[in-house]
């Protein structure tokens, strides 16, 4: 039986791994609770009914704690789902509630899929859409870099949820780039945002999708407030802190086998400094062709 510790693991990989390697690895980020009726929490504990084996088989299958926890029947709105990660103390911000509540998740998955429940979805290519709290976590890390007017990127931009996001906290002054090694995703992306509230800054222009190299960064619009990663760098990417602005954040996991989510802040004077934010497990940083034959 799975270890189920007061500090809970939950999927936010960009990027689907082996189910096999997800077993024998716990290959999750860290998700602190903090709910406000302890009773509350250990009566959903008490509750939860585990999946058989085969079922543990499945892309998604660790996370079924997550499921149990926040209820994926009740979870029938945008709303409703920030307003779970409110309770649960995953948003504190209000700013990154109110841009959640106005980017509607269910636009930036698959259809016939449960939109705000707190699991990834898949998207296909092996990639994946994260969970909304790891959304929520690297909205509230960034928060302070996406002030109106402020450039933002997002490397592995995928189905173009957290980008829309930034782009609505940055602005119509402000610039947010997204950038996915698979023209398909990038395709969707675009369609996906056009049906949603930051349509108006896509076809401004503020907003914009692109298919490229993320490790490489985007230097047609560097050098950037924020930057975020959605895969493990075996070490921290040159090309990135290049593009990153003095005063800037970047969020990004390093590591291999053990990896942590870094947040890493340029200072006025060009230095960096660094630190951890939590242990994670991500699949590498990688090219489009080893994605796709993963």
């Amino acid at each position: 039986m799975m270890n189920l510790s007061s500090t809970m693991k939950a999927y936010g990989c960009r990027y689907c791994v082996s189910p096999l390697k997800q077993l024998l690895h716990t290959t999750n980020h860290h998700l602190r609770f903090r709910p406000r009726s302890p009773s509350l929490f250990s009566s959903s504990f008490n509750n939860l009914k585990l999946p058989n084996f085969n079922l543990l088989l499945t892309s998604n299958s660790l996370f079924f704690t997550m499921e149990h926890l926040w209820g994926r029947s009740g979870m029938n709105t945008n709303k409703k789902m920030v307003e779970h990660l409110q309770q649960y103390g995953v948003i504190s911000s209000e700013k990154v509630a109110r841009v959640m509540e106005t980017i509607d998740r269910a636009l930036f998955v698959p259809d016939r899929t449960p939109a705000y429940a707190d699991c990834p979805q898949e998207i296909g290519y092996n990639a994946t859409i994260s969970a909304p709290h790891m959304h929520a976590t690297c909205l509230q890390l960034l928060e302070e870099k996406l002030q109106p007017g402020m450039h933002a990127l997002d490397v592995g931009s995928g189905t173009g949820y957290l980008t829309a996001c930034f782009a609505m906290m940055v602005g119509p002054q402000g610039r947010a780039i997204g950038v996915e090694h698979i023209p398909e995703l990038v395709a969707s992306s675009i369609n996906n945002i056009e049906k949603s509230a930051a349509a108006p800054l896509l076809k401004k222009g503020s907003l914009s999708m692109h298919v490229g190299d993320g490790r490489e960064g985007w230097p047609e619009c560097a050098p950037y407030d924020a930057i975020h990663v959605g895969a493990a760098a075996p070490e921290m990417p040159q090309a990135l802190l290049d593009q990153l602005k003095p005063g800037g954040r970047m969020v990004i996991p390093v590591g291999n086998i053990f990896q942590d989510l870094k947040v890493v802040d340029k200072n006025p004077d060009g230095s960096i400094s660094i630190r951890s934010e939590s242990s994670v497990r991500y699949v590498p940083l990688t090219s489009r062709d080893a994605q796709l034959q993963s």
